[in-house]
């Protein structure tokens, strides 16, 4: 070894070019990045539970501007790359894009929050449910979301050749098996740098297969037209069998247990 330097172990015997393994570098990078900028979103989550937002008698407004003040209060944020969500009640049927009315929590209800906040120039995107009140099924629903999430990741960790429809078929399965209807017609989409979701040249087509959804036949570890590393934001689902109320949960692919 040459005095004063140092080599990567591996890179002379592996066979990687320099260019190749800038590309690690830049992937191990990124994901490094939204995991930084998913745990500023989960601290804003936290925020909202401790600010006593989510509680009897706001509305879904009200509460969604609470959101909005003190994500940039308190978390400098000024871009969403997603409107932020805040559902109650028959609201938490609705899927992304769907609109309602604004409801009022109500006693013994339940609310899941959808935010998208960006931090510098990457995308966070997290969701949590809470039920409101002691309601025996509305607390199992909360608790089956962090459950059927694991179960989810574990299986996509363990499938390498997962595809987007195979992942979305796993989720209902998963979702049948507890006792609830998977409520999302997609289980979850890539995720990236500041607006990943509206980059040039995006086709009807294109988008299918940037989301986990029986629409997708491709396999989710492929790389991007860059040839970068995709990251998949995971959404879990779940409404009640008489389709009364819902839940939703979502975090990022990759990184530690949910909280």
């Amino acid at each position: 070894m040459a005095r004063g330097g140092g080599s990567r172990c591996g890179l002379a015997t592996s066979g990687l070019t320099a260019q190749k393994w800038r590309m690690i570098e830049d992937d191990s990078a990124a994901s490094q990045k939204l995991l930084a900028a998913e745990g500023r979103a989960l601290a804003l989550l936290d925020a909202i539970e401790v600010a006593g937002l989510i509680a009897p008698g706001r509305t879904e407004l009200e509460v969604e501007r609470g959101i909005f003040a003190i994500a940039a209060r308190d978390f400098g944020v000024t871009d969403h790359w997603h409107d932020r969500v805040v559902r109650a009640g028959l609201n938490t049927l609705l899927v992304a894009g769907e609109g309602g009315p604004d409801r009022v929590i109500a006693e013994d209800d339940i609310v899941f929050l959808d935010l998208g906040p960006v931090f510098g120039e990457w995308e966070a995107d997290v969701g949590r449910s809470y039920a409101v009140g002691s309601d025996p099924d509305k607390h199992r629903l909360c608790a089956d979301l962090l459950i059927i999430f694991d179960s989810v990741k574990a299986h996509f960790k363990t499938t390498q050749d997962i595809t987007g429809a195979g992942l979305y078929a796993f989720a209902e399965s998963e979702a049948e098996r507890h006792g609830w209807r998977f409520g999302g017609r997609i289980a979850g989409h890539l995720v990236g740098p500041f607006p990943y979701a509206m980059g040039p040249g995006i086709s009807p087509a294109d988008k299918e297969l940037r989301r986990v959804s029986p629409r997708n036949p491709t396999p989710m570890r492929g790389v991007d037209a860059a040839g970068r590393a995709r990251h998949w934001i995971l959404e879990i689902h779940l409404v009640s069998p008489d389709r009364q109320f819902g839940g939703f949960y979502e975090r990022l692919l990759e990184g530690p247990a949910n909280a």
